[in-house]
């Protein structure tokens, strides 16, 4: 069987580890340094559930509750990581606001998105707790991961589940009837 070709869109507030996240994925390494980013994709071959992809990761510039998210960002992508920092209200707010323009763009039924609260190392810096996260997931019905890029902590497990929801999606499964495969 070919690998299936799959792009996923990183989006979120700006250094809330969208970048961190990828490349710990992809090149097993914790960068530090914030440097924001403009737009950059980083391909990966992986597998899951017995299936092999060919992933490019669009890491896209930080939005905040005023972007006009590009066109580009709604064509062409399977799914969506939607990240917010721990320790920041400002970027668990703006996640929101992303979740509601994709939605508007694309419609709820037919986005594989996962919900990431990253940074989860800064265990004295945290102000949104697990459970609000987790409380904002289950309204949106999709999958929720605290991660932390710096530990290597969870990353393989959010690419892996945006995986398996995509392939929930095009099977025509509901995240109602699957939800017990991710908690």
């Amino acid at each position: 069987m070919p690998p299936k070709e799959r792009k996923i869109a990183f989006m979120g507030f700006r250094s809330v580890g969208k970048s961190s996240l990828i490349i710990q994925y992809v090149e097993n390494q914790f960068v530090d340094s914030y440097d924001p980013t403009i737009e950059n994709t980083f391909a990966k071959h992986t597998r899951v559930g017995g299936q092999e992809y060919d992933l490019h990761v669009v890491d896209t510039a930080g939005q905040d509750e005023y972007s006009v998210i590009p066109q580009s960002y709604f064509i062409n992508i399977n799914g969506y990581v939607l990240v917010y920092s721990v320790n920041s209200h400002k970027s668990f707010e703006v996640v929101k606001h992303v979740y509601d323009k994709i939605i508007d763009m694309k419609g709820r039924m037919t986005v594989p998105i996962v919900l990431v609260g990253n940074k989860k190392d800064l265990r004295f810096e945290r102000v949104i707790s697990e459970e609000e996260g987790r409380r904002v997931a289950e309204s949106w019905k999709v999958p929720f991961l605290e991660a932390s890029a710096k530990e290597n902590s969870s990353v393989k497990e959010i690419f892996d589940t945006i995986l398996n929801t995509m392939k929930q999606k095009e099977n025509g499964e509901t995240t109602e009837k699957s939800s017990c495969l991710l908690s």
